[in-house]
């Protein structure tokens, strides 16, 4: 690898935003710098941190690379900027372990484990959807599910919304028993008020 020489950026509905970097002697090193909902935002970080550090760089010099951009600007961090160095940094590893003739997990130290525990995204807004839905990925083989908690929360939203969610959350336990985890993920609708009475 000599230097990079190109990149392109591709945005996949509805939320995905993938980087492609090429390097001067053909190679390929894609990378995902995302923020859900935020791909066009973290689209123009790519853009103005190839253009301005990385277009012409050796590639092999990764802890340089995320060091000058996260280091190079008066501003630092935030989940946009971090994104985009972090979809980079994933499109430079990539060059080197094909350069190498390895997956990246051996550049970095070997593997950690030989299995890994996953949950199933399960989705709906009304329990019964997602109870059902549950039970169908029970039925799959998993052993633990993700789901959103509540529709759009006001500031402090009445009791009836609280409700809601314990609601929710009742019909999915019942409907996989005692064994399975459940996991609650709010997107970041709860404000701090909110989430206080919602975790109770």
């Amino acid at each position: 690898m000599r230097e990079i020489e190109d990149y392109e950026l591709f945005q996949v509905p509805p939320r995905w935003l993938f980087l492609r970097v090429e390097t001067s002697d053909g190679r390929v090193g894609w990378g995902e710098p995302v923020v859900e909902g935020r791909a066009k935002t973290v689209e123009a970080a790519v853009e103005e941190l190839m253009e301005t550090y990385l277009l012409g760089a050796d590639p092999t010099r990764i802890e340089d690379h995320w060091r000058t951009m996260y280091a190079g600007g008066f501003y630092r961090g935030g989940p946009v900027l971090m994104s985009a160095i972090a979809g980079i940094d994933q499109a430079l590893w990539d060059l080197k372990g094909k350069a190498a003739g390895m997956p990246v997990y051996e550049l970095l130290g070997g593997p950690a484990r030989d299995r890994i525990r996953i949950y199933q995204w399960i989705g709906g807004d009304r329990p019964a959807d997602v109870a059902e839905e549950a039970r169908d990925r029970l039925e799959a083989g998993f052993t633990a599910f993700k789901m959103n908690a509540t529709e759009e929360l006001r500031h402090v939203d009445n009791p009836a919304t609280v409700e809601a969610a314990a609601d929710r959350f009742g019909a999915v336990r019942e409907a996989v028993g005692p064994e399975v985890d459940v996991a609650v993920d709010f997107h970041g609708r709860a404000s701090k008020a909110m989430a206080k009475r919602l975790a109770a």
